[in-house]
């Protein structure tokens, strides 16, 4: 019985083979192997691949975040001796607008 799964046919998957499978077969695998990695690479330079302007500019986005830090160490420090001093104040009009723009982003 054969299954295809979104296109996958039985040669491109992973099946289970038996000892004696195994054994006669890893004699023959090196050299299949590497004429099927040439055979890909060739196929591989004759292939385009163009990106839209949204996906460009997603990759400049991307590559400019991993300049950031994940965390502003000196803010957390500042926040973090305020918290102790007493000193932080909240903004409650500031966090319930920010609340309700988190909300507007999720649901709609």
């Amino acid at each position: 019985m054969s299954v295809d799964l979104n296109g996958i046919g039985p040669g491109q998957v992973n099946t289970q083979r038996t000892t004696a499978d195994k054994g006669a077969g890893t004699q023959n695998t090196q050299p299949a192997t590497n004429e099927q990695a040439k055979t890909q690479a060739q196929g591989a330079r004759g292939e385009n691949v163009s990106l839209s302007n949204q996906a460009k500019n997603l990759k400049q986005l991307e590559q400019k975040l991993g300049d950031y830090p994940e965390m502003d160490d000196d803010r957390i420090e500042q926040i973090r001796s305020a918290l102790e001093n007493g000193t932080y104040k909240i903004d409650a009009e500031k966090l319930a607008q920010k609340m309700l723009e988190m909300d507007e982003s999720i649901f709609g």
